[in-house]
């Protein structure tokens, strides 16, 4: 006779249940473009100001065919992704040599704190002069706004580490760095992967900005035009592009965080 709590069982029940959320995830979305799309053309909602999934449809077809799209994408995705690594692995090189020096650490603990209060979108323009007005500087702005919150994080991971395991390891007589690669490091992997996940809107902040400065191309070029030209179908497209980049972005980073798990 089966027990209800058999190993298959549960993972069938665990697939249905994965089923069901992506079916209402998917009905929800369906759902709200097809309002959208209603509600516009019954005069409910002004299309001047929000734009329609037709109207934005057609024009992401003709940005497509010209392929100018592929450009503006190229060039956001790039900018985005060399400001998330560049800060992330920066922040966790900082946050290292920090750990090892607890001196050190409450020395730059406040100059952290005041530099992750600034609001460094408004630092952006100062950023852009002091890099250029062309790629480094919209990839500075994007390094900007993950870096700090990197370190801050990481940091504070690292302090927070299990006392019990350090204390064993000290007690065969490992130093700091081999207690930091066998027990520090492993023991916050996840940690690691949510402030990369973090990085990720941060950064994508950080291009955006950049782009609405200096770029000519670019989601945040797109972005800036369509709102001079009022071409809210322009914004939306953009807006639209940006929101499907981040999510695969952040799924990437899902699968690399279950592929560690499973090893």
């Amino acid at each position: 006779m089966k027990t209800p709590n058999s190993n298959q069982e549960y993972i069938a029940l665990k697939r249905k249940r994965k089923a069901f959320i992506i079916f209402f995830q998917i009905f929800l979305l369906i759902g709200f473009i097809l309002l959208w799309e209603a509600s516009v053309n019954l005069g409910f909602i002004n299309e001047f100001l929000v734009s329609k999934p037709s109207a934005i449809y057609a024009l992401l077809v003709s940005y497509i065919e010209s392929n100018s799209l592929f450009v503006h994408i190229g060039v956001s995705v790039l900018e985005t992704v060399l400001g998330l690594f560049i800060g992330y692995f920066v922040g966790i090189f900082f946050a290292v040599i920090f750990y090892f020096s607890d001196t050190l650490s409450k020395i730059i603990e406040p100059y952290l704190t005041v530099l992750n209060a600034l609001p460094k979108t408004a630092l952006a323009p100062i950023l852009i002069i002091w890099a250029g007005t062309n790629m480094k500087g919209i990839i500075l702005v994007s390094v900007s706004l993950s870096l700090i919150v990197t370190i801050i994080s990481t940091l504070s991971y690292f302090k927070s580490t299990d006392a019990s395991y350090i204390k064993m390891m000290k007690a065969y007589g490992a130093n700091k760095i081999t207690i930091l690669w066998k027990v520090v490091l492993p023991s916050n992997i996840a940690n690691l992967l949510s402030v990369l996940k973090i990085n990720i809107g941060l950064s994508w902040i950080g291009t955006i900005v950049g782009e609405f400065l200096v770029s000519r191309n670019g989601i945040g070029y797109l972005l800036m035009y369509g709102g001079m030209v009022f071409r809210l179908d322009l914004v939306m497209m953009g807006v639209f592009i940006l929101a499907i980049i981040a999510f695969i972005m952040y799924e990437i980073v899902n699968l690399l965080e279950k592929w560690i798990r499973n090893r």
